[in-house]
């Protein structure tokens, strides 16, 4: 029988969503320096984002600082206008201007420090990486005479959580954690826990989130499926599927019901130990549920079966997808490309790339990736050269990612002259080959092949200075 062939269509990608306000049992909500009557309707919070779009929108055309536009409107402006500016800045990676107010809102008459002020600036500043400024307003808050409370601790950890140096931030965040549980008004609470056990989970370390599980069971908070879910995915993630299937059924038996995260990341994990039969079960048990199954539900399936050369299952769960009304996304297509890569279709993959480029969405370079790592991973580097040099004339530019693993092919495919072009593709393109981008392009080959990636590293380096000099 001839291979089906996919009818792709025009790829519809979801519009970016709005970010909306954050919930009303926000702990940063919870708490207002002005007194209100009652709660706030729908058409209260429509009317505070168009106030709110419409201060940053005059201080931006009228070229003045936000303060200014504060002091126009200071006679309708209220606290929960301040919180969706410091959302909304923080969007926009305009950290400063959050300062800027706060100390606005410090000089009005209805101003009262208190947490929750501090408590989404601390969130705010830790999302943009500014650890040192959020521990500045903790120091701050307590001046004030503010005491601390656990939606203070939490935010604070987060804060870390976000820190470049992952180690040092989650062992900073474990000593905040000790730290609450001897006051009274900072006990951890679930949230607390649920942060702390993702955190250890993308950090791939079992033994603190099996502490932390542990101690959980000992207190007097109550775990939810957002508990379970971290837990199961560290589990998950590192193949541990009896302990991960243990928590599943303690889940059941404190009767928390799963969610689309419970489903999505069962089938991941099954799916990377290519327990097909078991992925397969959960996902029949995911459409008898009240559950929906998402883009990543179907991504990871694709992507699973991809990887084991399985290609009519990934066809199936595409078809799958489609008849369900799932609209695949940009990532759902890379994962059919990187799937006929494995399944030696390489000329599938292309077709697959090239309606991409013809439709009216956007293509990401990852998805130029996608197709480069195809044409390398079934030995075609000088196919790969050519879609390269496609890509840069029709405006789809390479990033440092993408001259890593062509590096890592070109070398193991001891292709000389398509190493040089790409080296002086890279001067063109202002990328510096540095001592860092040898050892991740090269470091994942085996020992048996060091010396040969030494002295293809070499004859890049001596490359790269010879540029240099003739630019100097």
């Amino acid at each position: 029988m001839p291979p089906t062939v996919l009818s792709l269509g025009k790829p519809l990608l979801p519009p970016q969503q709005p970010t909306l306000p954050s919930r009303p049992n926000d702990p940063a909500r919870r708490v207002s320096t002005r007194p209100r009557k009652g709660r706030r309707s729908s058409s209260d919070e429509s009317e505070s984002g168009t106030l709110v779009r419409l201060l940053l929108r005059k201080s931006s055309d009228e070229k003045q600082t936000l303060s200014s536009t504060l002091n126009k409107y200071v006679k309708v402006v209220r606290t929960d206008h301040c919180f969706l500016l410091f959302e909304e800045l923080g969007r926009r990676d305009n950290w400063l201007q959050c300062l800027e107010v706060f100390r606005w809102m410090q000089k009005q008459r209805w101003y009262i420090a208190d947490n929750g002020v501090y408590s989404k600036l601390i969130s705010v500043m830790g999302k943009k990486g500014q650890t040192r400024m959020a521990m500045w307003l903790f120091s701050e808050m307590r001046n004030s005479g503010c005491r601390p409370d656990t939606s203070v601790y939490n935010a604070l950890i987060m804060a870390h959580l976000h820190s470049k140096d992952k180690v040092k931030a989650l062992a900073k965040a474990f000593g905040y954690f000790e730290k609450m549980k001897g006051m009274e008004r900072c006990k951890p609470s679930i949230v607390t826990y649920n942060i702390l056990l993702r955190a250890s989970a993308q950090a791939g370390d079992v033994n603190k989130v099996d502490t932390l599980f542990q101690d959980l069971e000992t207190s007097i908070v109550s775990p939810d499926v957002y508990t379970y879910n971290g837990v199961m995915d560290a589990y998950g993630k590192n193949g541990m599927l009896k302990e991960m299937e243990g928590v599943l059924l303690k889940m059941k038996s404190n009767k928390c019901k799963p969610d689309i995260i419970t489903f999505n990341l069962l089938i991941d994990a099954y799916g990377k130990r290519q327990a097909f039969d078991k992925m397969e079960q959960v996902f029949k048990s995911l459409l008898h549920s009240k559950e929906k199954p998402s883009v990543p539900t179907f991504n990871s399936m694709i992507t699973n079966y991809g990887k084991a050369r399985l290609r009519d299952k990934a066809e199936s769960v595409f078809q799958k997808m489609t008849d369900l009304g799932c609209k695949p996304t940009l990532i759902t297509y890379e994962s059919l490309i990187t799937t006929y890569g494995y399944c030696d279709c390489v000329s599938r993959a292309r077709e697959i790339f090239d309606e991409l480029i013809a439709s009216e969405n956007e293509v990401q370079v990852s998805t130029l990736n996608a197709m480069l790592d195809v044409y390398c991973m079934n030995g075609l580097p000088m196919e790969a050269d050519l879609l390269l040099d496609f890509a840069s004339r029709n405006g789809l530019a390479p990033n440092a990612s993408t001259y890593k693993f062509l590096y890592k092919a070109y070398t193991k495919a001891n292709a000389k002259e398509l190493l040089e072009k790409l080296l002086k593709r890279m001067d063109q393109d202002g990328i510096v080959p540095n001592k860092k981008f040898f050892l991740e392009a090269l470091g994942a080959f085996g020992s048996s092949q060091t010396r040969s990636e030494s002295r293809n590293g070499s004859r890049a380096n001596a490359l790269v200075t010879q540029q240099s000099d003739t630019k100097t």
